[in-house]
């Protein structure tokens, strides 16, 4: 739509949409059962009655490692994803509508990837992929930003890509093996801390720390810098980290 028209009214229809999809949250939510998890600690008794003493007493490396695995799924997606129209039309030198446009495209590839990712790491384990696409995240963000800024349209689409499906990698095994560096007594409140405040820092801060780098140093790579950093700091956590994915074996279903 036109300039003037997105200024009068068209900024609404997100809101709508938004506002949508929550009512439909709410209602998806007012039908759902209790997991069996915690039916099962209220059965037993074992519901802490302090679950943030409960976890900080027994799952303190749980939220550790819950932190770091947030903290790159939080650059790689605030940063890689979020970040990338206005990284692409300041540093890049393209339109705001080319711009959005190619950011589209990257996140149409991110809602095919996660799915695919998802079943790796259903398949082989959450360390092997996680491993995997940290190093990824150590090696390319640099060389993904560097084509962005080029100038070209083909190179930015490129790397726009290929950074959002490994940070839509990164979101899709990070989902569920935060969870499961917890037991069900100490889950929610371990994803709270770890994860919850992995992202607050590392996605709500990181792309206006991205403008500033690049405002201050010049450099338009400082954003792939940042990501490259993050990864390297959380790949030897990932490494130690044992494997939480369940695996069939006899018939059985076991972790």
């Amino acid at each position: 739509m036109s300039a003037a028209a997105l200024e009068s009214w068209g900024w609404r229809i997100p809101f709508v949409i938004g506002a949508a999809l929550a009512g439909s949250v709410w209602i998806a939510r007012t039908m759902m059962d209790e997991s069996p998890d915690f039916l099962r600690q209220r059965a037993n008794g074992t519901v802490p009655e302090s679950p943030l003493r409960h976890t900080l007493a027994h799952s303190r490396w749980g939220v550790f490692r819950a932190f770091c695995i947030s903290a790159l799924g939080s650059i790689t997606y605030y940063v890689g994803i979020t970040y990338v129209p206005a990284f692409i039309t300041s540093a890049g030198k393209l339109s705001e509508g080319l711009s959005l446009w190619l950011a589209t495209i990257a996140a149409v590839a991110v809602i095919l990837v996660t799915p695919l990712v998802g079943a790796l790491s259903d398949r082989f384990g959450r360390k092997p992929v996680l491993l995997m696409l940290g190093v990824a995240s150590a090696v390319l963000p640099v060389s993904l930003f560097a084509m962005m800024a080029s100038a070209s349209p083909g190179q930015a689409l490129v790397g726009a890509i290929v950074l959002a499906c490994v940070a839509g990698g990164v979101s899709a095994v990070g989902a569920v093996a935060t969870a499961e560096q917890f037991h069900g007594e100490g889950r929610l409140t371990g994803l709270a801390l770890g994860a919850t405040g992995a992202t607050a820092l590392f996605g709500g801060l990181t792309p206006y720390l991205a403008q500033r780098l690049i405002e201050s140093t010049g450099a338009a790579i400082a954003p792939g810098v940042m990501i490259a950093i993050v990864a390297l700091c959380v790949l030897p956590v990932f490494l130690a980290m044992r494997e939480t994915a369940p695996a069939r074996q006899s018939g059985r279903l076991r972790t």
